[in-house]
């Protein structure tokens, strides 16, 4: 593996992509969108976009992101009913575990009732991602390639295995949110296929790349290495589709972008950066993050510590507050009790000491110990990470992190005492906190 250094300029437009598809938008950076202007965006769509006699498939997040999906997916459906040969719905759920149709139609916002009635003839699929025969090979990345993409930090093939579902249909659409995020820069796109409903390899490989590269870096930039992976994964998937991106404030639609894939998505993310990246003229010793519910294991809560980890200072303590959460992972828990969390450089100086480990499982160990460094077998992380949550003292010291009882702690105790250097967030894990300077938290070179 080559020097790890990278630098990343904020938010780059590829030159390399370029389309003439226009993306039909309405957006609202100092307000938000209400229904019936997302409604006439969907309607003007579909007014110029025809279906009819077609077997559409919409793949949609699952609960762990927020947002007016289900408006949305009900609008789409509005405009297809009785139109479409068949029109269907598939969970991307990446690894997460598989949701119960109950739970699928509250992501879809519809009730019992409607699900028996109105939308009894909607197909509502989970990604099956534990099942090989899920899935079929669409293509390779070749070692070039990735060394090319990654800027020399890796050389290797890589596989792109896809749900076989995608290709059952005529064409498919994507519904999603765009958020920062610690893997590849912005979510949404063509993100909701790979992780969403792809195979192991090219998964574990592109959540390593971001480990290497560290969440900072990543976070809140458009272009990076990683999203350059996801792009190249995604032009070998030859079945048309088109994205339905929103940016919201937590459900409060804030934009929505229809059209191309990758037009859509760069147009959602830029608006994204305006509303879901909060500048702080310091860093705190004391970050009290507060996850919400729609997290319900350190797996999917661990965005409390990416997000805010630009803003936390060196020798800093973080808190992921979340009394609802019991588990570390509800899918990969067996992993993260063999290895802990650590830092990047921990594992990546001995990687041959995990190589029976999946590699995203490790990017996620590393993001959410935060950086450090690993130098003469001394591992020194730069700051301290503490669990308030329903998972035992215990078991928290086992895997290397932090414990508090949830119970004895006072969230009023905590508020109020930013120019002490004590952060408090709320609804934490989507908006990304960064300081105003500038400065990016970095491994010192050795």
């Amino acid at each position: 593996m080559a020097k790890i250094g990278i630098h990343i300029q904020h938010n780059t437009t590829r030159a390399t992509h370029t389309t003439n598809e226009m993306v039909i938008e309405r957006q609202n950076k100092d307000g938000f969108v209400q229904n019936d202007e997302a409604r006439e965006a969907v309607g003007e769509f579909f007014a110029k976009n025809d279906y009819a006699g077609k077997r559409v498939l919409l793949i949609i997040p699952d609960n762990t992101r927020s947002g007016p999906i289900g408006d949305i997916f009900k609008m789409i459906y509005d405009c297809l009913a009785g139109k479409v040969k068949t029109f269907d719905c598939l969970v991307a759920l990446g690894t997460h575990r598989p949701l119960t149709e109950e739970q699928i139609c509250i992501r879809l916002d519809i009730t019992p009732g409607e699900r028996k009635s109105t939308y009894a003839s909607v197909g509502l699929f989970n990604h099956e991602w534990a099942k090989p025969e899920t899935f079929t090979s669409v293509g390779k990345i070749s070692a070039d390639e990735v060394e090319q993409i990654s800027n020399g930090l890796f050389r290797e093939e890589v596989d792109i295995s896809l749900n076989k579902l995608l290709f059952e249909y005529d064409e498919f659409f994507i519904l999603g949110p765009v958020f920062p995020h610690e893997v590849v820069g912005f979510s949404g796109g063509h993100k909701y296929i790979f992780p969403g409903v792809a195979g192991d390899e090219i998964i574990h490989f592109f959540h390593w790349l971001s480990g290497v590269i560290t969440n900072p870096v990543i976070n809140g930039n458009k272009w990076t290495p990683t999203r350059e992976v996801v792009e190249r994964a995604a032009s070998f998937i030859k079945r048309p589709h088109k994205l339905f991106a929103i940016v919201a404030v937590e459900n409060a639609l804030k934009g929505i972008f229809i059209g191309d894939c990758v037009e859509a998505w760069e147009r959602a993310a830029d608006l994204s950066e305006r509303v879901h990246i909060v500048y702080k003229d310091r860093s705190y010793h004391m970050i009290l993050g507060i996850a919400p519910k729609m997290y319900d294991d350190l797996w999917t809560a661990g965005k409390v510590m990416y997000k805010l980890e630009p803003v936390l200072a060196d020798g800093g303590t973080l808190i992921i507050y979340a009394p609802h959460i019991t588990e570390i992972s509800y899918t990969h828990g067996k992993y993260l009790d063999e290895i802990g969390y650590h830092t990047r450089d921990y594992f990546l100086k001995r990687m041959d000491k995990f190589a029976g480990i999946p590699r995203g499982i490790i990017a996620h160990s590393s993001h959410v110990k935060g950086i450090g460094t690993y130098v003469n077998g001394v591992e020194k992380p730069r700051a301290n990470v503490v669990l308030a949550t329903e998972i035992g003292k215990e078991r928290c010291l086992k895997v290397n992190l932090d414990y508090m009882n949830p119970a004895d702690i006072n969230i009023a105790d905590y508020e109020g005492k930013e120019d002490q250097g004590v952060l408090v967030v709320r609804h934490a894990g989507e908006v990304l906190h960064r300081l105003a300077s500038g400065h990016i938290p970095t491994i010192p070179e050795e």
